[in-house]
């Protein structure tokens, strides 16, 4: 597990551009907080280190926004408003698996209402901490990330 500290949402969209620069198709990054952590945050880092140029919103009330302009695709996910049986119904393999999709990243909000996870992924969790600042653990599973390409 990789423990950071992150002054502020600049530094928390600054991590994302990292994470977006480095990782590759395919990979799957599950992110966890309360309300207001930072999750979106980091997602338009992502897309930002990608090279996307389109606005980055959350798609709190669409569930899946699809950003392919860079030099990956980018599959942003929210399941805040959804229960595990209509998560499954989502058939969400289909982005990290590739099928009927470009392979790309995916970024799913609200991972904890998923009912099953891909075989690889980073679990990203967010929070504040005492002083304020933003704390983010990152624990990869079956797959690697360096501490130091996120810095």
């Amino acid at each position: 597990m990789i423990k950071i500290s992150l002054a502020d949402a600049f530094a928390t969209r600054t991590l994302g551009i990292n994470l977006g620069k480095s990782l590759n198709a395919g990979s799957v990054i599950l992110l966890e907080g309360d309300l207001g952590t930072g999750k979106t945050t980091l997602v338009q880092g992502i897309g930002e280190g990608l090279g996307i140029a389109e606005p980055i919103v959350s798609p709190t009330f669409t569930l899946i926004n699809e950003y392919a302009e860079g030099r990956i695709p980018l599959y942003h996910l929210d399941l805040y408003r959804l229960e595990p049986p209509e998560v499954a119904a989502l058939n969400l393999e289909t982005y990290w698996e590739g099928i009927e999709v470009l392979p790309g990243i995916v970024a799913i909000e609200w991972a904890k209402r998923m009912p099953y996870k891909p075989h690889s992924y980073l679990a990203v969790s967010l929070s504040y901490g005492l002083d304020g600042e933003r704390q983010v653990e990152i624990t990869p599973f079956n797959c690697t990330v360096s501490k130091e390409i996120l810095l």
